[in-house]
């Protein structure tokens, strides 16, 4: 119970999993003694876009976050259960008439989950407060204001929280409902993600802007803070002043730091970009951004399966979705590929695959996952329709076949010059590897007629009108554009990194 009489402050902790640059915490700090309280939902945890990965990485970070409560004197109050009925437990228990909590931009789960404890909330004289913590801007009016705003919360300072008097409630064990299913995911927690910024600022980031596009070179280049920002055990906001801090540090040199790590801010302000589009428009999640797209593809199970399971006959495609699998993780073109490749050479729906994709990766964040998802299926009606040449892309970005022999290997015997096309080789018949599930040439132009089809018309001008004005991006006040759409000047050579979806 609280100090005294006085009732405490329920802190709910959802992906805001630390105590630094905590403006929720803050707040609930200068109203009472707070609560901290973690809910585990089971329902949840039994969605067809989570997995057990993500359900692990998330204890680490719990139990991280657990600790360093303890250091402070604090003690998380964890419980598991619908949130409802948790939080009208806590408040039975300890009287509280006041919580706190971050605002959320989740998937629709979560958002009718929301929805239901502000309704409670309501009915029990609770004060529930939600407190932005990111660039992301709930009620946004018009897009034409959003870089600004965003640009202004990244470069504000950092909330500092003193002294905290602390409440405590009866807690319960992490329950076990589902096992890791990835051996090679990230390690979650605050320690790791600091030590994971840290060096990528001061050693491995260095070649960042050339190396990111090659899942060889991407492991170590790529700043791999997704998973921690996902569930905001690093804010975003902390991320980037950090690498503001960086990039004053190289200046002026010749090292290669700078291109870099501009590339980087790049990549945390489409973050929050592609982030404010799942939060103004919640049904992307699931249904075309563009209506036009609706029913167009279908969903055959066979190429679905040889798709989830590396089995598609295209070694470099089959390569990234084992690695995926067995690490959770894959750069940022390779993502934008093998959606390509379902979406386009597969002609299946997005919605499908795209739950695939949401359970392997352990950085699952939803605004950024369905709004590049449909990207890359060309699904929008504003962006550039690209279809990947998955063969291309393995000869650009693995060209000594290092890591496609790395997942691939039943096709030891193929030689260097056949791996990418191992069906042209003349011991192809011997190998036990499936040939092309498709012909890669005329798939990818059947695609390219379909969707192009669909954008002929008046009606389909209209539509993608809408769409821009709601979610297309805007010029800052450095006159820079934030993804999606390149000045008109520059649309012929816009460059293929905008396609990418994490770090």
């Amino acid at each position: 119970m609280s100090d005294g009489m006085e009732t405490p402050v329920i802190l709910w902790f959802k992906r805001d999993l630390r105590l630094d640059d905590h403006p929720a915490l803050a707040r609930a700090a200068a109203l009472g003694p707070v609560l901290p309280v973690y809910v585990v939902e089971p329902e949840y945890w039994r969605l067809d876009d989570v997995s057990g990965r993500q359900f692990a990485f998330l204890r680490d970070c719990v139990a991280d976050l657990s600790r360093r409560l303890a250091e402070r004197g604090g003690r998380l109050c964890l419980r598991a259960g619908d949130a409802v009925a948790v939080l009208e437990a806590l408040r039975v228990e300890t009287g509280a008439r006041h919580m706190v909590s971050h605002e959320e931009t989740g998937n629709g789960w979560t958002f009718a989950r929301d929805r239901a404890v502000g309704a409670w909330a309501r009915a029990q004289g609770v004060t529930w407060e939600e407190v932005p913590q990111s660039g992301v801007v709930r009620r946004l009016p018009t897009r034409d204001v959003w870089a600004a705003r965003r640009n202004a919360f990244l470069r504000a300072g950092q909330v500092e929280v003193g002294a905290v008097r602390w409440a405590e409630a009866a807690s319960q064990d992490w329950p076990d409902l589902l096992a890791d299913d990835c051996v090679g995911r990230q390690v979650g927690g605050r320690g790791a993600a600091l030590a994971t910024l840290g060096g990528f600022l001061s050693e491995r980031g260095r070649d960042y802007r050339r190396a990111m596009s090659s899942p060889l070179s991407g492991e170590a280049a790529c700043s791999r803070l997704s998973p921690y920002l996902a569930l905001g055990v690093l804010s975003g906001r902390g991320a980037a002043q950090a690498g503001a801090a960086r990039q004053r540090e190289v200046k002026g040199t010749r090292t290669g730091w700078a291109g870099s790590l501009s590339s980087f801010q790049a990549r945390l302000a489409w973050r929050d970009h592609f982030m404010q589009k799942l939060e103004d428009e919640p049904q992307l999640e699931h249904r075309c951004l563009h209506r036009a797209y609706e029913g167009l593809r279908g969903g055959d199970v066979v190429l679905r399966e040889a798709w989830e399971k590396g089995e598609t006959g295209v070694p470099f495609v089959d390569a990234c979705m084992r690695y995926l699998d067995a690490t959770g993780w894959l750069n940022f073109r390779m993502r934008s590929m093998v959606m390509s490749f379902a979406s386009y050479h597969l002609w299946l729906d997005w919605r499908r695959t795209g739950l695939h994709l949401a359970r392997a990766f352990t950085d699952y964040e939803p605004g950024i996952h369905w709004s590049q998802v449909q990207m890359q299926s060309g699904t929008t009606g504003m962006n550039t329709v690209r279809i990947y040449n998955p063969v291309k892309q393995g000869h650009d970005q693995d060209p000594a076949c290092v890591f496609t022999r790395a997942w691939l290997p039943e096709l030891d015997a193929v030689p260097d010059r056949f791996l990418h096309e191992p069906w042209l080789w003349e011991g192809a018949s011997r190998l036990r590897y499936p040939a092309p599930v498709v012909d890669l040439a005329e798939a990818a132009r059947a695609a390219r007629d379909r969707v192009w089809a669909v954008r002929k018309g008046g009606a389909f001008r209209v539509e993608a009108a809408r769409v821009i004005e709601k979610h297309a991006s805007r010029k800052d006040r450095e006159g820079r554009f934030v993804n999606d759409r390149e000045p008109k000047a520059r649309r012929v050579k816009s460059d293929p990194r905008q396609l990418g979806f994490g770090f």
